[in-house]
């Protein structure tokens, strides 16, 4: 794979989806995921809370009848024989499962020590970086903690690189769509890493940078694109204003050797 796939030379390095974050983590020493609504904003919500938090890749709504229904056998396989409860679809909660992909119902929900949350992509990142590489969920509520903890680890610099990756959408088709949110959370972390002394930065890292602060209301953004009108237009506005409750956390979730996302 030549350099021009792997932004070569930059500190902080910037990409799209599960197959950004594989071209990029060949050369990476940390992943910074971001999927704003909701998985990371979720896994900051657990963790916050002392949850651990495993991640499991699970088809969208695209995908045949028949594979999803194998995936959802394997994640609750999966959760069984790591001593965990599984999250269900938001509109699945239940009195008896009340954990969902819903950063407000984890919220209300009550606590638990391990839980598998099902994610298209952002698990599917997770999951394919290799065991020894850090990856971390970042969200606009824990922006600043996290560029704090990479810094402080040496993380951003042309020896140790970051990559943030934007888990992005997906289209009915299943192909990837690239998020308003997602982009602004990456730009956040990257101003933040830059502002620290990190870099040098890519030129699409710092493409997502000038996004970022050319952006003078965070929230109503988020909330009035695609992605934040489709989750209050189904019933969830409350998540959208969770997931926009900018630098309010000061946890890190870092996946473990286990590979679960606990507080770092």
């Amino acid at each position: 794979m030549g350099d021009w796939a792997v932004q070569s030379g930059s500190g902080i390095r910037f990409e799209w989806g599960p197959a950004g974050a594989g071209r990029l983590a060949g050369e990476a020493a940390c992943l910074a995921i971001v999927d704003v609504l909701s998985f990371t904003t979720t896994v900051s919500v657990a963790v916050e809370t002392g949850i651990r938090v495993l991640p499991f890749w699970l088809p969208d709504g695209c995908a045949a009848p028949v594979e999803r229904a194998a995936a959802e056998k394997a994640a609750t396989v999966y959760a069984r024989q790591s001593g965990a409860r599984l999250a269900v679809p938001r509109r699945s909660v239940t009195p008896d499962s009340p954990w969902s992909l819903s950063p407000a119902h984890l919220r209300r929900a009550p606590f638990i020590k391990r839980l598998v949350l099902p994610s298209p992509n952002s698990a599917a990142i997770a999951a394919a970086a290799p065991p020894r590489m850090r990856v971390v969920a970042a969200c606009l509520r824990n922006i600043t903690a996290v560029g704090s903890w990479l810094t402080a680890g040496g993380y951003g610099t042309a020896r140790q690189p970051v990559a943030v990756i934007a888990a992005g959408e997906q289209w009915p088709d299943g192909s990837l769509r690239p998020a308003l949110e997602d982009l602004l959370c990456a730009g956040a972390l990257i101003s933040d890493l830059h502002r620290r002394g990190a870099g040098p930065l890519s030129p699409e890292a710092a493409a997502a940078k000038t996004a970022y602060e050319g952006t003078a209301d965070l929230a109503r953004a988020v909330g009035t694109g695609a992605s934040g009108r489709e989750l209050a237009a189904a019933g969830f506005p409350e998540d959208v204003a969770i997931a926009t409750e900018e630098d309010l956390s000061v946890v890190v979730p870092v996946r473990d050797p286990d590979g679960a996302f606990t507080a770092g």
